[in-house]
């Protein structure tokens, strides 16, 4: 049985596609950003407990960046991490005035249709966060996903470093936080796999067009320039009745790529948060 407390694992990264997994760290080749290459597994023991460790990070990396540079650059998806993030609603030991929030990824509809994730976000912390001062990227609201994926590219450069800084090597975006969950077959933000956008190296944001609902999401480049990125996956919903653990081993042991199981590129450069239930199948558990 995995312990009850926390548990903490350093993977070593094969140079390799499949992982290896240790409790020491071995160096590894450069990536965007200036993330330190090394993975963190944080296994917790339930759901509400994951979350409580994502707040921790949230708040972790808020300070920092405002004590560094007087202002926080946060990116978050929507599903179950916006409940997490729920529990920092009424949360005043931040300056939410420099803090600029923005989304992984969004669905290309109006902001007050009942599928936006800015509106599920309102209603469980946002309005209140916007209350104390944080400014938030939406889209437009039109459901012409190119149109809605160049207008958020645009907001995005339009921020001064100072508010969203750039890598001085890549240009792109560097956010203080990104927060990122991932789908059994393996998507983050709307990064889906064995399709093109995936692996796009140049844009910022894509649109992503599919026959049941379109969408915005940040590029994959993007995303691993983040400073930090958490990944958090806990709990069984009516989406995922058996949870994530098959996912979670696709992404952190199985030898995939970005496009086979685009959460695999995130392997070598960010914490990952579950429960007892996500970490079932993982081989690094014990």
């Amino acid at each position: 049985l995995i312990s009850m407390a926390r548990l903490l694992i350093t993977l070593a990264l094969a140079s390799s596609a499949f992982l290896s997994v240790s409790s020491f760290s071995l160096s590894a080749s450069p990536a965007h950003g200036v993330r330190s290459l090394r993975c963190e597994i944080r296994i917790e023991k339930d759901e509400k407990a994951v979350g409580q460790a994502l707040c921790s990070y949230v708040k972790e990396a808020a300070k920092s960046a405002i004590a560094a540079r007087g202002h926080f650059a946060l990116a978050i998806p929507g599903g179950s991490i916006l409940k997490m993030l729920s529990t920092m609603k009424d949360d005043k030991s931040l300056d939410w005035s420099k803090t600029t929030m923005a989304y992984v990824n969004h669905r290309a509809v109006p902001n007050e249709d009942e599928s936006a994730t800015h509106l599920k976000a309102k209603r469980l912390f946002l309005d209140e966060w916007e209350r104390e001062g944080l400014k938030v990227l939406t889209l437009s609201g039109s459901t012409d996903a190119q149109v809605e994926a160049e207008k958020y590219a645009s907001s995005l450069r339009l921020l001064p470093e100072s508010v969203l800084p750039r890598d001085k090597q890549t240009g792109f975006p560097m956010f203080d936080l990104m927060l990122i969950g991932v789908g059994l077959d393996g998507h983050i933000g709307s990064l889906y796999p064995e399709r093109d956008e995936v692996m796009n190296k140049d844009k910022w944001v894509l649109p992503v067009v599919k026959p049941s609902s379109s969408s915005i999401t940040l590029s994959l480049p993007l995303i691993t320039s983040s400073r930090k990125i958490v990944v958090a996956s806990a709990g069984k919903s009516e989406k995922y009745p058996l949870g994530k653990a098959e996912a979670m081993v696709r992404a952190l042991e199985k030898s995939e790529t970005p496009s086979s199981f685009p959460a695999s590129a995130l392997r070598d450069c960010a914490t990952w948060i579950m429960d007892e239930g996500a970490a079932e199948l993982l081989a690094s558990k014990a």
